[in-house]
């Protein structure tokens, strides 16, 4: 077999095989539509291989435990269409991807809610263009068997909010020390506001970019 052709087999058996992944994980999703808030893949990798000094917190709530303006906060923070899209924001996606096209690689992936949740549960860390391809294809899953407010519970309960502090009621603990249902506004605010930087901008790190986004989303929801 030439060399060529040894490529092209290996290529395809490892398209092959993403593809029975990918359908692996399709066909559990409906199970997700109802019951206890799931480990995703991604807190369940951080529990087999922690950091040290940064043991795992997570402790899921239901949603109706989570203050709306926790959860309003971080829709206007993270996908302010969420409750209106098809999991997918398109316009985002057109600008993300010619700047990644030219890059040459993956650096902002302009992830709804759902893209980011279909992420953290089945996929791992990589940035790739296969990967993008995965979450695609389980973001339709979840927008076709799951509503929009379980999606939601799953997010903000697997979603980072710090070294080895995945889901809001981790992080409100954590934090603040009190259940992320005695959370006030501004405590609210800086819960989102830790989203897009976990590690480097959280209530703790306090960085000028935490800070600036913790008033901008205060802005948001008219405070």
């Amino acid at each position: 077999m030439s060399l060529l052709r040894r490529t092209a087999f290996i290529v395809l058996a490892c398209l092959v095989c993403d593809l029975l992944f990918v359908a692996y994980r399709w066909f559990a999703i409906p199970h997700l539509a109802q019951g206890p808030i799931p480990m995703s893949h991604v807190v369940s990798d951080y529990r087999e291989r922690p950091r040290a000094g940064y043991p795992l917190r997570w402790h899921p709530v239901p949603l109706a435990l989570i203050p709306r303006t926790l959860q309003r906060a971080v829709i206007l923070g993270e996908d302010g269409t969420f409750y209106q899209n098809d999991g997918f924001d398109f316009d985002a996606i057109e600008s993300a991807a010619r700047y990644d096209w030219r890059a040459g690689r993956i650096v902002y992936g302009a992830s709804t809610i759902t893209q980011q949740t279909a992420k953290n549960l089945f996929l791992d860390r990589a940035r790739t263009f296969l990967r993008k391809a995965n979450e695609a294809l389980l973001t339709v899953a979840l927008t076709r068997t799951v509503t929009k407010s379980r999606i939601l519970a799953l997010y903000l309960n697997n979603a980072q909010f710090g070294r080895g502090i995945y889901g809001v009621q981790a992080a409100a603990l954590y934090y603040f020390g009190r259940p992320v249902w005695r959370l006030d506004t501004r405590q609210d605010a800086e819960i989102a506001a830790t989203l897009p930087d976990p590690t480097g901008g959280n209530p703790a790190t306090r960085s000028r970019y935490f800070l600036n986004r913790t008033r901008k989303l205060l802005r948001l929801l008219g405070r």
